[in-house]
């Protein structure tokens, strides 16, 4: 009996068209990483600018917060006493979660908070930095993520730990 080499099916072409898409997009999504959070670019409500680059150098602590959590009623006082403990280490800032200005002015109205406000409109920033829970605090240093996570109950032993 003669052995004939297994003739590739229809459907192996396909198959393997979608595992070189799949290939492509790993690769192409590894490379565009530092590319991205070069590309990153939010507006305060100071009319301020946060670029990707200005996180590539020390230290950047961020607060991710909305208006709508639970959790983030009390944000401008434990934001305010992150300033006033780490402020001199590292700059401290906050992003708004995909709110309005209007919502995000309205929210602080009279609170005080005395770090930047940015808005991530459209999610990019903490879809970049895997944001998942609200308020959620980032540590950026040199351009590379330190901590994520949500903000704990005492962030202070956590950027103890990171910033010494």
């Amino acid at each position: 009996m003669i052995r004939r080499p297994h003739a590739p099916t229809r459907l192996a072409k396909p198959f393997r068209r979608a595992a070189l898409a799949a290939l492509a997009a790993v690769v192409a999504l590894a490379l565009a990483g530092p590319a991205a959070a070069q590309d990153l670019r939010l507006t305060g409500l100071g009319g301020e600018q946060l670029r990707g680059g200005d996180l590539a150098q020390g230290t950047t602590i961020v607060v991710v917060w909305a208006s709508w959590s639970p959790r983030g009623r009390d944000v401008v006082p434990r934001v305010n006493a992150l300033a006033g403990r780490w402020g001199r280490q590292a700059r401290v800032i906050t992003v708004n979660f995909q709110e309005d200005r209007p919502t995000v002015e309205r929210f602080l109205a009279g609170k005080g908070l005395s770090v930047p406000v940015f808005l991530d409109a459209d999610g990019a920033f903490s879809k970049r930095y895997a944001v998942t829970n609200l308020p959620g605090l980032v540590v950026i240093q040199n351009g590379e993520t330190a901590y994520n996570s949500k903000l704990p109950d005492d962030p202070n032993a956590v950027l103890g730990e990171i910033l010494r």
